[in-house]
């Protein structure tokens, strides 16, 4: 067995809107961002299990909901956040896309360090 087998591509993958100038994407930050929330049903609680403060996830759901033109949260004040029906939808396939990229990343690594 290679030393190179045990090996293993990651796979980044970014939702743009190409239609801005914004450098904020929808990646795996704000998808981690928008499971917690869904998880929790705080956006509080979602920025503090991935130890951030809650006012660096406020805003960086701010700039992503301006730069893709998308609002990602319904926010309740004191009683919580829950996702948007959109924001439900880009997950979804942001997920699916991702596993998949990363199945098919890492069958053509082991293919390529094998030699085939």
């Amino acid at each position: 067995m290679s030393k190179l087998s045990k090996l293993k591509p990651i796979v980044r993958l970014s939702v743009v809107n190409p239609n801005t100038d914004s450098n904020s994407v929808f990646g795996r930050g704000i998808a981690s961002l928008c499971i917690g929330v869904r998880d929790t049903g705080s956006l509080n609680a979602a920025a503090k299990s991935m130890g951030m403060a809650y006012s660096k996830a406020w805003r960086i759901i701010k700039d992503t909901e301006a730069a893709l033109d998308v609002q990602l949260l319904y926010r309740d004040g004191a009683h919580g956040s829950r996702l948007t029906e959109d924001c439900e939808q880009i997950l979804a396939a942001y997920q699916a896309i991702e596993e998949q990229l990363q199945a098919q990343a890492e069958d053509s690594f082991e293919k390529q360090v094998d030699g085939q």
